[in-house]
């Protein structure tokens, strides 16, 4: 029947705005007006007689309705497009999207380098990176890879470690050292100023220890709460305080003296990273290459 054919436009459409939790944000994931994305969803929910966004004018939330489409549609939407890159490249290679999902810290200094050799191997696929700080289901939200530390993947994927170990570092400036001298162990650090950073749920993100089997977790307090790791480091360039970063974040700082590390023996190597994707029957060829170069990559580091 007619009012039952679903465009592929429609299914990203409802995707990207339960992704995203805005019609504007989702727009210009889309490359689509605001408007023609709004005009889309309301056609669709016409013809499914059930509305799947509640909107106001400051906020957009899922109904249950749209909970349930978005579990069924998300996974065949990744089949349909798996079909069709298959079919694509069986005569031009790898083609497509990819689309994956990571921490911001994670796409820096694991992902991006796989990608831009993959890339290169591969001009006609186009990755798209999605960087945010919360964790997604990738299948629900149509994406087909996602970057996480070990201990956040979920149970039912597929997983291949990327880049190397990661570690926390407490870097401070020489001018911060000069007036208020180095923490010697983490029970320093309440004397300490120290640059607190807010996770995307509004939380307080702990500063983490450990050594010989203790463990230590730490509410930290001092001058400034952030939201953004490179605003961070600028704090700590002007000797506001300690910043608490990924290592890989403050290496090139910490190699040119810019920033100082302390209490390096209270942070020892944690999780690496980790591709993850579900198990499909049928990958597209730009999906099974990504993979392979991934697998390869992860040979060499072995």
């Amino acid at each position: 029947m007619a009012q039952d054919r679903l465009a592929l436009n429609e299914l990203d459409a409802v995707i990207a705005v339960a992704r995203r939790g805005s019609f504007r944000q989702a727009a210009i994931d889309l490359d689509v007006s605001t408007t023609a994305l709004s005009n889309t969803i309301a056609q669709l929910e016409a013809r499914l007689e059930s509305r799947l966004f509640n909107r106001t004018t400051r906020s957009v939330a899922i109904t249950e309705a749209g909970k349930v489409f978005l579990e069924q549609v998300g996974p065949a939407l990744q089949d349909l497009r798996a079909a069709l890159d298959a079919v694509r490249s069986q005569n031009a290679g790898p083609s497509g999207t990819l689309r994956i999902n990571a921490f911001a810290s994670a796409a820096r200094s694991a992902l991006l380098p796989l990608v831009i050799e993959f890339l290169q191997q591969h001009p006609k696929v186009h990755i798209d990176l999605v960087t945010e700080g919360r964790l997604v289901d990738i299948v629900a939200d149509g994406f087909d890879f996602g970057v996480r530390s070990a201990g956040l993947v979920p149970n039912d994927v597929i997983v291949v470690p990327v880049g190397p170990p990661q570690r926390y570092a407490v870097v401070g400036s020489p001018g911060y050292f000069a007036q208020h001298g180095k923490p010697r162990s983490p029970s320093d650090l309440p004397g300490h100023r120290c640059i607190r950073v807010r996770l995307p749920n509004g939380a307080i993100f702990p500063w983490y220890f450990e050594r010989d089997g203790e463990v230590i977790r730490l509410d930290v307090n001092g001058p400034l709460t952030l939201d953004e790791s490179s605003v961070v480091k600028v704090a700590v360039q002007a000797d506001m305080g300690l910043g608490f970063f990924m290592e890989q974040d403050v290496r090139d700082e910490i190699r040119s003296g810019e920033f100082v590390q302390v209490l390096k023996d209270w942070t020892p190597p944690r999780d690496r990273l980790c591709l993850y994707y579900p198990n499909r029957r049928n990958p597209s060829a730009a999906a099974r290459a990504f993979i392979e170069l991934a697998r390869a990559r992860q040979a060499d580091q072995a």
